[in-house]
Parts: structure tokens; sequence; C-alpha cells
């Protein structure tokens, strides 16, 4: 997936933090990564799971919707995230927002079903790192461990009082997508960068030039 701040000349929410999250990396000896995952195409399908518009968004997929609640199905470089008994978010590379929705639309046709581009309302946090569990749990109620909340799970919960969806990354070692609402980006940035102070060995201050 892209690592820019950029797409097609649009700045993510997210852009002013960049070099403040990389020197945290830095900074962390290689306990942590944190990063932005910029412009990830987000679409928001909702529709009977036991439909025949289930059936075509799986084949239009090439894997079926996740029906246990707060599981992960992934394939093709997507990702189906389970939201609600009848509604997923389908997550895609970064510049594909506008084919992934059509493609999910022409295989729904007329069927009872609803596919929406979400793209613009969340941004998506990378917290990697043999300290990412560590520093995810300062703000997140939520069990991390990986026999508890491991790859191909997902949850709607809160990072700092902030709504987020988490989601483990598979394999390359600890790591988890934080989806959070585009206008709380910020807010959620600087409060990673100061959680992580406590493993860096120097401040990474938001608000220095």
């Amino acid at each position: 997936m892209a690592d820019t701040a950029h797409d097609g000349g649009l700045l993510s929410p997210l852009s002013p933090y960049a070099g403040h999250l990389a020197s945290a990396t830095r900074a962390s000896g290689g306990t942590l990564r944190l990063a932005e995952l910029p412009f990830l195409a987000q679409v928001n399908v909702r529709l009977d799971p036991k439909g025949p518009a289930a059936d075509a968004v799986a084949l239009a997929l090439g894997f079926p919707l996740p029906l246990e609640p707060n599981t992960v199905a992934r394939g093709g470089g997507l990702a189906a995230l389970w939201l609600g008994p009848d509604e997923w978010l389908v997550v895609g590379p970064a510049g594909t927002r506008t084919r992934l929705e059509a493609r999910l639309r022409e295989a729904v046709g007329d069927r009872h079903a609803a596919v929406v581009d979400v793209s613009a309302q969340r941004s998506t946090l990378l917290v990697a790192g043999a300290r990412a569990r560590e520093l995810l749990a300062h703000g997140c109620s939520l069990d991390l461990h990986p026999r508890t909340f491991g790859a191909g799970r997902c949850a709607q919960t809160t990072l700092a009082r902030a709504q987020v969806v988490l989601v483990p990354r598979e394999g390359r070692g600890p790591g988890f997508w934080v989806l959070v609402r585009s206008s709380f980006a910020g807010y959620l940035a600087a409060w990673l960068l100061d959680a992580a102070s406590e493993y860096t060995l120097g401040r990474a201050d938001p608000t220095r030039a």
C-alpha cells in the first residue's frame, strides 16, 4: 500500500504529522513503527448476508464477506471488515477507490444492497513493532493479546476516547491498522506521539517546527 501523504495533489489530514511519526519511529530504536497509510480505498457495503447480493459481492471480491462478528476476510489485496450483521467495510490499496466502488456496484446490480465510497471518512494509521500492543493499551480497553485479538480479527472501539476501527495486520510481526474519523486524525496522531515518547530516545513533539 502507498506510503505517501499525497494522492493526485490532495493532502491527507495526517500529512503535517508525517515527519513526527517518522522521527518517533527512528527514536524508538526499532521497537515501534508509526506511519500513515494514506488514501486507502474504503467502501461500505450493506446487504442481507443470506441474499443473492452477498453471493454477487463474494464473486466480485474473490472471497466471501465474513459472517462472524468482528472478523476480517482477505484476498487479492483487499480486506473486508465485519462492522455489523448486515454491514462491512471493504478496504483496498490507495488509488483504487473508484474502481472498487464501481466493481461492487456492478456486482450487486439492482439487488437490494447499498455500496458507498467512504474513503474520505477515515484516515488510517499504522502502529507496528514489538511495543505496538503496549502503546495502544495506554488508551484502549480491549485485550490486545494475539490469542484474543490477532490476525483475522477487527473491532470498533475507542482509542484515547476517539472512535476507531482497530485491525491487527497479518504477518510481519505485531502491527495494527487504526482507522479513525479524519476529523480526529490529528488528535489521535498527537496522542500516539505523546504516548510513544515513553519508548523513544527523544520526544517527538508535534508542536515543534
